[in-house]
């Protein structure tokens, strides 16, 4: 039974160490949220839809970079560290921040402004390859017995609150702002504001400690060192990569998309997709940390199982009523289901993903599941869903790709259900 004072401890570190993942999290999404008017002022074409697709391929840019950052910083937090790890993260993403808050537009610098941008998402991508992994095995190394589940629950849960801050944000300016002035300047109010608290964030990190784990276990020398022990493990790393899946794409979906989908397609007020994406990471904040609970108590299998088939089942069905007769209340009840699945699957997922990692390379292993999946594939979410409503006329076709990651999901629960080792399973509360 934990005293007060650390009771107090442990909260605090959790709020430090979730301080870089909030900025993370605020930044993608504002990106989401306003890639109609990033589309006017750094790609500008003849066509709407050309621009608007630049942009959202420049939002999942950042995807190459993240299995390099997951690789190498991975390693170095592996090696040296989680503390260290966690503090040049986020000094890394910070530069990426001011890159797309200070850049000039296409129509002051031509073609250098789209040029800068994309080297800003490259810059976070090599920092976010790392960012969640790290925050996730750094909340399960000071997890107290039998409670691991509800600690690692936090990282998710708190990109439930950077959408709401992001959304709020842009309420706000909707609410205050003309579209001309929303056009000329006010989409990069969001941005500057998610600078001027990056001082706050580096005050709080640097007061991490280190964790007890990674101070008494045995740390691999080098980079190949880590490579070599992966490698031995490229089951577990694909089985952990097709569960993922499902938590990254639901996430971009029903988040970062809902602003672009509600008002581009379902033609509904902005303002309203705005405060639906509130209410969506509302719901990510609140679920996530219930099935963080429910992982502990009745381990992570149904957690996994059960969301991703209903899912599975639903997805479809609520994008095609939707797509039927869009209103504002549809979207709503659409999102906040949808979501809540989510949520209840990364309940499970998450610290599942963090057992089956081999001890010595958790961070890396970790953090090379979460950028192939959430960078390489899930980033891309908000561009595939465009393009095939694009391709087949249909305002439903988003599920379709929801409904193939439910399927890859599902199929990676039963492949680790039946080859990994059930003691690297937890299931049970311990």
């Amino acid at each position: 039974m934990l005293s007060k004072t650390e009771r107090r401890a442990k909260r605090g570190a959790v709020i430090r160490a979730l301080s870089g993942n909030i900025l993370e999290v605020y930044d993608y999404g504002t990106y989401g949220y306003f890639a109609v008017f990033l589309s006017s002022a750094f790609f500008p074409t003849r066509s709407a839809f050309l621009s608007l697709m630049l942009t959202l391929l420049t939002f999942g840019v950042a995807a190459f970079a993240r299995p390099f950052g997951a690789i190498i910083l991975g390693s170095y937090m592996d090696r040296k560290g989680r503390r260290a790890g966690l503090l040049l993260t986020l000094m890394l993403m910070s530069i990426g921040s001011l890159a797309l808050a200070a850049t000039p537009t296409y129509a002051a610098i031509g073609l250098a402004a789209p040029l800068l941008v994309v080297a800003g998402r490259l810059i976070q991508g090599f920092a976010f390859g790392v960012e969640s992994g790290g925050v996730n095995v750094y909340l399960a190394e000071i997890s107290t017995p039998g409670h691991r589940g509800f600690y690692i629950a936090w990282q998710n849960a708190s990109q439930g609150l950077a959408v709401i801050l992001a959304a709020g944000v842009g309420m706000a300016l909707a609410a205050t702002m003309s579209n001309q002035q929303m056009m000329s300047w006010g989409w990069r109010v969001p941005f500057v504001l998610g600078c001027v608290v990056i001082p706050v964030l580096f005050w709080l990190r640097r007061s991490l400690d280190e964790t007890e784990v990674f101070l008494k276990s045995r740390h691999p020398q080098r980079t190949r060192e880590v490579l070599r022990v992966l490698i031995g493990h490229w089951q577990v790393l694909s089985f952990a990569i097709g569960l993922w899946l499902l938590e990254t794409t639901g996430f971009y979906l029903t988040t970062i998309y809902t602003p672009t989908f509600g008002s581009q397609v379902l033609h509904l007020a902005p303002l309203g997709n705005l405060f639906i994406t509130s209410c969506a990471g509302l719901s990510l904040f609140v679920v996530t940390l219930f099935g963080g609970a429910l992982s502990d108590r009745f381990g992570n299998w149904p957690l996994v199982f059960i969301p991703s088939l209903l899912m599975l089942i639903t997805a479809f069905p609520a994008y095609f009523w939707l797509a039927g007769s869009p209103s504002f209340v549809g979207l709503l009840l659409a999102e906040l289901w949808l979501s809540s699945l989510v949520a209840l699957y990364s309940g499970g997922v998450v610290p599942l993903i963090a057992e089956i990692m081999p001890d010595t390379v958790k961070t890396t292993g970790m953090a090379i599941v979460i950028s192939i999946g959430s960078g390489l594939i899930g980033s891309f979410t908000p561009a595939i869903a465009t393009l095939l409503i694009q391709l087949t006329r249909n305002r439903a076709a988003p599920a379709l790709w929801l409904t193939l990651i439910a399927v890859v999901a599902l199929g990676a629960a039963l492949a680790v259900k039946r080859f990994v080792p059930a003691d690297s399973l937890q299931e049970a509360a311990i």
